[in-house]
């Protein structure tokens, strides 16, 4: 590990302000994923920024219903939090689905969705890697990539998000907001923060140095009624997604889907929203013909690399169960 400075940040605003002014310089939240890319030399820093102390752990109700989750509560408080519980608990699965109740207890939201992905490639410094090195090339891209993207990669780089809280997110509609070292804030639609990979493989997201998550919303929709989110896996505990599906449904009073979210991980460098298969949900009576063919809508763009061609096909049969779960018809 490089040495490097450390302060802990007494305002948001003097965070900011700190990271802004260096250009090598990293917020710590969590630091569940910080504190060991640092130390395996995938990252570097030249100074820290602490901002654990920051008051961004409450979880409070919207003036419009929805829910605003603060950047520095731990996953465990969300999880377990009595509103997230009841009106949001896909992502309340979600939460619970990832890594262990040591690194949730630590893991904070705001570092949830700054989380670098999980290719062993990027974790190896001996192999080329675009992501942690531009231009040095894509290692995974004719090495093994069993667990890597079938989604929206590209030359640059085929590795996934590794987030399950992030699923859940995507297919909820949620909000990231910001604040700017020009002293203002700004807020981000989920589904476009988070970037597929360019050139610039190495950009994860789209916040420019300096810009602190402060805050996480909800719109008043939570889906609590009917959803489901399903986690297959390699082993049964703290493992990463092979594919995973966050599903939530809205029913009318015939039965049939007035609105279907669906949004899926390990099959993309961001969650992916699960656009195809939403629209071909829609009118729909819940059932096996009609969530099989929102599946195949879906993974019909799929593209497959040499070693993960099973996820095409596990793809779907997640999706199905999934909307299976979610309906209350499996």
């Amino acid at each position: 590990m490089n040495p490097f400075t450390y302060a802990r940040a007494g305002s948001a605003e003097d965070a900011v302000r700190r990271v802004a002014a260096e250009p090598g310089a990293r917020f710590l939240g969590g630091g569940t994923n910080l504190i060991d890319l640092l130390k395996e030399g995938v990252m570097s820093a030249d100074a820290i920024v602490d901002v654990t102390r920051l008051e961004l752990r409450d979880i409070a109700e919207t003036e419009d219903g929805g829910l605003r989750l603060g950047a520095l509560a731990k996953n465990t408080a969300t999880a377990n939090h009595e509103l997230v519980r009841t009106r949001y608990p896909l992502l309340s699965q979600a939460i619970l689905a990832g890594a262990t109740m040591q690194l949730r207890n630590m893991a904070t939201n705001g570092g949830n969705l700054m989380q670098r992905t999980r290719c062993n490639y990027f974790y190896d410094t001996a192999l080329p890697c675009n992501k942690r090195e531009p231009g040095s090339g894509c290692g995974a891209l004719e090495g093994l990539n069993r667990t890597h993207a079938i989604f929206g990669h590209s030359e640059h780089c085929i590795a996934v998000h590794p987030s399950d809280m992030c699923i859940a997110l995507a297919a909820l509609d949620a909000t990231v907001h910001v604040r700017t070292p020009q002293g203002g804030m700004r807020s981000i639609a989920f589904e476009d923060f988070h970037v597929l990979p360019t050139a610039r493989a190495d950009i994860d997201n789209q916040l420019a140095h300096g810009e602190l998550i402060e805050a996480i919303t909800l719109p008043a929709a939570g889906f609590a009624r009917h959803h489901h989110y399903l986690k297959v896996r390699d082993r049964a505990s703290y493992a990463f997604a092979l594919v995973s599906v966050a599903a939530a449904l809205d029913l009318d009073a015939g039965g049939r889907i007035r609105e279907a979210r669906l949004a899926m991980g390990g099959v993309a460098h961001k969650p992916w929203r699960a656009r195809a298969a939403e629209r071909a949900l829609r009118g729909q009576a819940p059932g096996e013909a009609a969530f099989a063919a929102a599946a195949q809508a879906e993974m019909a763009a799929a593209r497959p690399l040499e070693h993960n061609a099973y996820k095409v096909e596990l793809g779907r049969h997640a999706i199905v169960r999934a909307l299976h779960r979610a309906a209350g018809t499996a």
